[in-house]
């Protein structure tokens, strides 16, 4: 368990922000990170939504059960946050 900083890119925000995770957080606990930093003050919440994690121009995201130390990132890497229309 160590500190591990990303740099967030929220869908509909226009600030990037320098988020503080831990490297055993998944990709969902990272996303619910970012999005306390720019849901609710500048980027409107989705119900219905789920947020996903891919890096900064990725084709695809990373899995939602994925841990940081297991994903490859690199301390300070930029990562967007993007929402997804939930399964129902």
């Amino acid at each position: 368990m160590a500190l591990f900083p990303l740099t967030s890119n929220f869908e509909g925000d226009f600030v990037l922000q320098l988020v503080a995770v831990d490297t055993e957080n998944t990709m969902d606990e990272v996303a619910a990170a970012a999005a306390h930093h720019s849901v609710g003050r500048r980027v409107r919440a989705r119900p219905g939504c789920i947020l996903r994690v891919r890096r900064q121009d990725g084709d695809s995201f990373l899995p939602r059960d994925m841990k940081v130390a297991d994903s490859g990132l690199k301390p300070t890497e930029t990562i967007e946050i993007i929402w997804e229309t939930a399964p129902h």
